[in-house]
């Protein structure tokens, strides 16, 4: 891990860190090819664990954002780059609630970028990346107590959405800033906005949702660090 204080950065300074990290393996480079490998692998394995609630129409947007807004494959360099810009306006304009959901979606960004180029060094430009060269190169970052926090971040962040789809002005004004957001510039970063706030309106109550994720995700976890042989089946005893 880097001297980067992720816990007591300033929401500008994390975006700014997140943008140096995405700039750390050249565009093309052996590193930046392994990362996307890894992300995308990283995209599948939760596709699969979570299939049974992408299935289920109450949960499926919320799944379909956790994997392609908050941790997935993809250049998300637009909506980083927009997230900058419009720190000034977001002081001013976000209410603290919203801003700390940000922050909370910032932090685990990072943490997840910083987590991943140390497996695509681990793992090396050479090998594939499957679930024994992932479970290989997670216990040999020695890193577990970072890997519980990223699991809390995401928890977090749920549960912020969850508090703030039910303040109705927040979620209506974040609709009508649709087209002037667009038009200005800022498209991708409203889009988070509104994927996040839809996606959790459609739940009702994201409990029971975020509730599996910790159970899930904490279960793989313990069975990477016991070196269990196929820790990522479908199996949740």
């Amino acid at each position: 891990m880097s001297s980067f204080d992720i816990r007591n950065a300033s929401l500008y300074q994390l975006f700014e860190r997140n943008r140096r990290l995405r700039e750390a393996f050249p565009p093309g480079s052996c590193e930046s090819v392994k990362l996307a490998e890894l992300q995308r692998w990283q995209t599948r394995r939760l596709d699969l664990t979570y299939q049974d609630l992408r299935d289920r129409e109450r949960y499926r947007k919320g799944v379909e954002f956790f994997l392609t807004q908050l941790y997935g494959e993809g250049d998300f360099t637009p909506r980083d780059m927009q997230l900058q810009r419009a720190y000034p306006i977001m002081q001013r304009m976000l209410p603290q609630p919203a801003l700390h959901t940000l922050r909370m979606a910032a932090q685990l960004e990072v943490l997840s970028q910083d987590l991943d180029q140390q497996m695509v060094r681990l793992i090396g430009t050479d090998t594939q990346v499957d679930g024994d060269s992932y479970a290989d190169a997670y216990r040999r970052s020695d890193r577990e107590q970072d890997r519980r926090w990223q699991i809390q971040l995401l928890l977090e962040a749920g549960r912020d959405l969850d508090k703030l789809v039910h303040y109705p002005l927040i979620y209506a004004l974040i609709r009508m800033a649709h087209g002037p957001a667009h038009m200005a510039g800022f498209g991708s970063l409203h889009d988070f906005l509104e994927d996040g706030f839809g996606a959790f309106k459609a739940m009702g109550s994201a409990m029971d949702f975020l509730q599996c994720i910790e159970k899930r995700e904490q279960i793989i976890m313990q069975r990477i660090l016991e070196s269990d042989p196929d820790p990522f089946r479908l199996s949740w005893d």
